[in-house]
C-alpha cells in the first residue's frame, strides 16, 4: 500500500487524529501563521517587483544631451 492509495476515507481519518492529538486552537493557530507567512512572502515578491520596475524605468529615461534637447 502506497501513500498515493490513501482516499478520502483515509484522509478524514487522518485529519479526525491531528484535531485530537493537537486541539483545534492550536490548529487554527498553526493556520493564522502559515496564512501570515504566505502574505508576508507576497508582498515580498510584490515588493522585488515593483523595484525591478523601477530600476528599468530609471535606465529608461531621457539620456539626451542638454545641448541636444536645446536645437529640437
Amino acid at each position: 500500500m502506497g501513500i498515493g492509495n490513501i482516499g478520502l476515507p483515509g484522509l478524514l481519518l487522518i485529519a479526525v487524529v491531528v484535531l485530537v492529538l493537537f486541539g483545534r486552537g492550536k490548529i487554527s493557530a498553526l493556520m493564522g501563521e502559515v496564512g501570515k507567512g504566505i502574505t508576508a512572502f507576497k508582498k515580498g515578491v510584490d515588493e522585488g517587483k515593483n523595484e525591478l520596475e523601477e530600476q528599468k524605468s530609471e535606465s529608461a529615461k531621457d539620456v539626451t544631451p542638454e545641448e541636444e534637447k536645446d536645437k529640437v
